[in-house]
């Protein structure tokens, strides 16, 4: 098991280019990284990496022991964990990464249920807006909007990514009414800056028909975060475009109103993502089956479409 541990610490930092960002992704130090590393490489008598202050990179023999471990320690980790039990019961460590606003209202709540069924496995999970790299980040899973599938990873879909356009009683009874998209050109718009692009979007609305308009808005303020944008037109700042998740918490409390109903912007899908082998850790098998049976018994997939 000291050479596996080895083993894991040099892929990682090979990963990640550093021991310091290694250590970061399993849980020790740089200085335990880096002894362990040595270790491997007294044993195998040769140098895998070339160091120095401020780079670390494989030597020539380094990159082929990478091609020819990598594979074979994901399937050996996953065969232990596969095997950690505690009273027969899938165990260990499971990182998931998800967005703040969404983890903290629709997934922390599932928390009691989950440990009560599963007391042997430990939670590490990760709230944060910004897309991860779930392989090289060490992540059991993640839930989030529409992304690329990049290699090893696959996708189990959730619920629609829709979005829609809010504002307050306040905001509305103040200016003129909004009867179709080409009145939204007179009224202060919330935009949204993407936390993974830097951009600020741009999304058409279309409606039940499939007919699709430009959406346009006086640009108020830009803003990147979608729980921000609820509260700003929450105070009548303008007209928000947010995803469902977001606004369908100020929709039930009666804090916001939902502008023209009968349109939205489709994101794609809500999706949990994971590593695409035969062999998945109980763990990482046991959390994806239970959120996709919490999101149909909460009927999350109906509540969380536009339309």
């Amino acid at each position: 098991m000291e050479t596996l541990n080895s083993i894991e610490c040099f892929v990682r930092s090979a990963e990640a280019g550093s021991f310091a960002e290694a250590a970061r992704r399993l849980g020790l130090t740089p200085a335990a990284v880096g002894k362990n590393v040595a270790k491997l490489e007294a044993s195998l008598g040769v140098r895998l990496f070339q160091r120095s202050t401020r780079s670390l990179s494989l030597t020539e023999a380094g990159e082929r022991f990478r091609a020819e471990v990598s594979g074979g320690l994901h399937s050996i980790q996953s065969a232990v964990a596969n095997l950690a039990s505690s009273a027969g019961q899938p165990a260990g460590t499971l990182r998931v990464s998800m967005g703040i606003s969404f983890g903290r209202e629709y997934v922390l709540p599932l928390l009691g249920d989950f440990l009560g069924r599963y007391p042997g496995i430990v939670p590490d999970w990760h709230f944060d807006n910004l897309p991860v790299d779930l392989i090289g980040q060490g992540f059991d899973a993640a839930i989030a909007g529409a992304i690329d599938l990049p290699p090893g990873v696959v996708a189990r879909q959730l619920a629609p990514a829709h979005r829609i356009l809010v504002a307050s009683t306040a905001y509305l009874e103040a200016h003129p009414a909004i009867r179709m998209p080409a009145d939204l050109v007179d009224h202060d718009g919330i935009r949204m800056r993407s936390p993974q692009t830097g951009r600020v979007r741009t999304w058409p609305l279309r409606n039940r028909g499939g007919e699709q308009v430009a959406l346009e808005t006086r640009t108020r303020m830009i803003l990147n975060d979608p729980e921000a944008a609820c509260h700003a037109a929450q105070m009548g700042l303008g007209i928000a475009l947010v995803s469902m998740p977001h606004a369908l918490l100020y929709l039930e409390r009666g804090t916001l109103q939902r502008v023209l109903p009968d349109w939205y912007a489709d994101g794609g899908m809500l999706a949990l993502y994971f590593a695409a082998q035969k062999l998945l850790p109980g763990k990482t098998r046991a959390f994806v089956d239970f959120i996709v049976e919490q999101f149909r018994a909460q009927r999350l997939a109906e509540r969380f479409s536009a339309v």
